[in-house]
């Protein structure tokens, strides 16, 4: 090789990475916008059936479907805010979650109690947790951090609902008009599969998404229920808290029973430790563990079975495989990409045997 030839080639690498650099440095920038874009997709996928079904039993014209699917989730959405974002904030401030060293000196006290609790039943909780590295791994941070998200949220709600209605008006409106041009791009030969596979990709994906807002939503009463029955203070913040956590698949809902017990205790620390603390901390556990037990056998199963056609088995090796390679937000993706992943293989190797195995259902 030529010195010539080693120096362009040293020139065309260093110009590829300082090119990649310069389009990840755009992309963060414009980080904002790609988020309203991606709420906005999800949120056409799950508005899409409301207007399909005021197109073609209300004979709604196309903007018109459009136009009223919008603002009934914009009142529903105000609804909400009216309702339930003053009692949220409210309930943050009772809990002190907003102050992570007021959180963090209301845990020493609970431990402390717990310890001295265990101590007349000769367990020894000390030499527990240092042989443990499951609490010392507690990051107390997480809660003032996804409180303070969503009140940041809360505070810039307005720009945002604007933005993600306004790109949702137009992805809903023009959905007709932007698959015809994206047609039109594609090249004859992969034109049938590849249409065929974007068109079953937005059904499954719209089922999905829905019946993950439904499956959140039950969780979330259900939890409510639970800690209104054994009279836990702040219920409807810890279960929101709780309920939100079920994003992630299998992991989130432990997660969950764990900082529901250290919420319910840090919420009652006037009340005495080892005649109230502690039964309603057992009864909030097992009433959170029936939660989990309803939401495993009929919610999962309804959702992540039979809204993407795949095995539940399937659905835990994958999001375990894709967990294991890129943490907590792959465990979030995984079910709808792999959906997606799916419906792309069986349109193009439709013979391969491997993709008839996973793709039976279909």
């Amino acid at each position: 090789m030529t010195p010539k030839l080693l120096a362009n080639g040293i020139l065309r690498a260093v110009g590829i990475l300082v090119l990649i650099a310069l389009c990840l440095f755009i992309l963060y920038k414009i980080s904002t916008v790609i988020v309203y874009l991606i709420v906005s997709v999800i949120f056409s996928l799950i508005a899409s059936p409301l207007v399909k079904f005021l197109k073609t039993k209300l004979k709604f014209k196309n903007t018109l479907a459009v136009a009223t699917t919008l603002l009934l989730f914009l009142l529903l959405i105000t609804g909400f805010v009216l309702l339930f974002v003053p009692l949220i904030i409210n309930q943050v401030d009772k809990l002190s979650l907003l102050d992570i060293n007021s959180l963090k000196q209301n845990y020493v006290i609970v431990l402390n109690q717990l310890t001295e609790y265990l101590s007349n039943y000769n367990v020894n909780l000390s030499s527990l947790l240092d042989s443990s590295s499951l609490l010392k791994s507690i990051d107390f941070n997480i809660i003032p951090s996804f409180v303070n998200s969503l009140i940041n949220i809360v505070g810039n709600f307005s720009v945002g609902l604007i933005s993600v209605l306004f790109i949702s008006f137009f992805l809903l409106k023009g959905k007709a008009y932007y698959f015809e041009s994206f047609k039109s791009l594609l090249p004859s030969s992969k034109k049938e599969k590849i249409i065929t596979s974007v068109r079953k990709s937005n059904e499954l994906l719209s089922r999905y998404f829905i019946g993950l807002m439904l499956q959140l939503f039950i969780v979330f009463i259900l939890y409510y229920i639970v800690l209104l029955i054994f009279g836990v203070d702040n219920a409807f913040i810890i279960a929101l808290l709780c309920a939100v956590l079920n994003i992630i698949p299998y992991v989130g809902p432990l997660i969950g029973v764990m900082f529901a017990a250290i919420l319910t205790m840090i919420s009652n620390l006037n009340a005495d430790f080892s005649s109230e603390i502690v039964p309603t901390t057992i009864y909030v556990i097992i009433g959170f563990m029936i939660v989990q037990f309803i939401d495993n056998m009929f919610s999962q199963p309804l959702i992540f079975s039979k809204s993407t056609n795949s095995h539940p088995l399937e659905i835990f090796l994958i999001i375990l495989i894709i967990g294991s390679l890129f943490g907590i937000i792959g465990m979030i993706v995984a079910i709808p990409s792999y959906t997606v992943l799916k419906v792309i293989a069986k349109e193009f190797f439709p013979e391969n045997t491997f993709i008839k195995l996973i793709t039976k259902s279909h």
